[in-house]
């Protein structure tokens, strides 16, 4: 598993009460991560959502306040939430999983990676909302 992107922001909420709306990530759940299409298979804190033809597993770690989300190829995303002076801080980090096919990996992987930081300003918004606090990206 190779890390391609690290995304970071602060939301001034405790990190108990960002974790309780972030994980909350099942269809018509409240998260922003939260995933639409049709479950497949569901275990609690794991499910499979097929979505658009190809199937997400979705895997909640409730212990270490974090969220994955995992296509069928290459693809995996954790959000995890931390303490934080200010409130929490959410990383949210895209991982290649795909054995090999390096070189493909880095063509179909483009989009993803280049739509990830507006996508994750949008949830750091959604959740601003949904708790009533400030929150930001961290730019470094």
């Amino acid at each position: 598993m190779t890390e391609l992107l690290e995304l970071r922001g602060v939301v001034e909420a405790s990190p108990d009460a960002v974790a309780a709306v972030l994980l909350d990530v099942g269809p018509g759940g409240r998260s922003p991560l939260a995933i639409t299409g049709t479950i497949d298979h569901d275990d609690g804190d794991e499910f499979v959502v097929i979505l658009e033809g190809s199937r997400m597993t979705v895997t909640v770690d409730r212990a270490a306040r974090s969220v994955s989300l995992q296509g069928e190829w290459w693809y995996r995303g954790v959000t995890s939430v931390e303490p934080d002076p200010r409130g929490c801080l959410l990383v949210h980090r895209i991982y290649n999983v795909a054995p090999g096919h390096r070189w493909a990996v880095r063509m179909v992987s483009r989009g993803p990676l280049n739509a990830a930081p507006t996508t994750f300003a949008t949830q750091l918004e959604q959740l601003s909302r949904l708790l009533g606090v400030a929150a930001w990206v961290i730019t470094d």
